[in-house]
């Protein structure tokens, strides 16, 4: 068997037909699924786009990889701190604005091929960004584009606008027995 040591990118034919695909539900895996999909492109030539929502300056370690890696840029938005859906503050509105429209350009500029909006989902479900302006994204979007939507709650009416939707299911999560979360393996 021959190990392979290094992976030379070699540009790809932009993709013919783009899709919508959802990635949502109480369970983990929403975001690794998305990078997947990332790395997966990456792999055959394609160019990503990667926008989080709220996750601010924190390490993430896909985010930290991602950056490293060529034909991919990742753009951060949001605090160190969680925000709270029952106290939403300006500042994290403006955040999440500032990540949708990100998202929207990138979608638009023919510059790449996929466009994750990591945790969008929850975004429209806490009233940091309208319904309206990720529904109209997602009419906006060219034909050769793949778009990602994750995190938890989806909107019915984005689950109806997708192509693709999977949900996340939480049966037995390490958290329940009072396992917090493990660098490099949740984050």
């Amino acid at each position: 068997m021959k190990e392979r040591t290094s992976f030379e990118f070699s540009p790809s034919q932009p993709l013919r037909r783009g899709l919508v695909q959802i990635f949502t539900g109480d369970g983990k895996g929403k975001t690794t699924a998305a990078i997947g999909a990332v790395v997966r492109a990456l792999g055959n030539g394609l160019r990503a786009y990667v926008v989080f929502f709220m996750k601010g300056d924190y390490p993430y370690g896909e985010r930290q990889v991602l950056s490293l890696l060529p034909n991919v840029k990742v753009a951060t938005f949001g605090s160190l701190e969680f925000v709270d859906p029952n106290n939403v503050k300006p500042e994290e509105k403006e955040q999440a604005k500032l990540a949708l429209a990100a998202g929207r350009e990138a979608m638009l500029s023919g510059d790449y091929d996929l466009v994750v909006l990591d945790e969008v989902n929850i975004a429209v479900a806490w009233k940091l960004v309208e319904l309206a302006e990720v529904t109209r994204l997602i009419q906006d979007k060219p034909p050769n584009v793949e778009l990602i939507l994750t995190g938890r709650k989806a909107d019915p009416k984005l689950v109806q606008m997708a192509d693709l939707v999977t949900e996340c299911l939480n049966i037995k999560h390490p958290y329940q027995q009072g396992i917090a979360a493990r660098k490099g393996i949740e984050y």
